[in-house]
């Protein structure tokens, strides 16, 4: 699972709280992207064109959109938070393949998941990795067929 990797991280909890949302979900986003390709390269022998399409299913706007959904009961009151400032942050960005609704609940995931790893609580990023744990396995065990 991921580790903290960066040498000149902020450590302030008050200075990671106080980051803009977009720039928490900025690292967000690289955070899941890694977790989740390194799921499909540990327990695959696929190309990267193929762990690729396995990977962008979990990745894509409308996924995260509906885990935050699934997962709204089980975050804290600071995951919360950061999800409440995300979804309303101004986004300088309209997407392209998803709706604005499904990008603004993708982003605050993101900046869910930055928000977590900066304060170096990988277990709470793996808590929503086992969260999906399942659907991970049930893709490639299809793909497999």
């Amino acid at each position: 699972m991921i580790e903290k990797i960066c040498f000149e991280s902020i450590t302030n909890k008050n200075q990671i709280l106080n980051l803009n949302p977009i720039s928490l979900a900025f690292l967000g986003d690289a955070v899941w992207s890694v977790v989740i390709r390194e799921f499909f390269c540990s327990n695959s022998t696929f190309k990267s064109n193929e762990l690729h399409k396995l990977s962008t299913k979990f990745v894509k706007a409308s996924y995260q959109a509906s885990l935050l959904d699934r997962l709204n009961d089980k975050l804290s009151e600071e995951e919360q938070q950061i999800a409440k400032r995300a979804r309303n942050a101004r986004l300088n960005t309209i997407p392209k393949n998803s709706n604005l609704s499904d990008y603004k609940k993708a982003t605050s995931f993101e900046a869910i998941l930055g928000y977590n790893y900066l304060m170096q609580d990988f277990d709470r990023i793996k808590f929503f990795y086992n969260f999906i744990l399942v659907e991970l396995k049930q893709v490639l065990q299809e793909k497999r067929k």
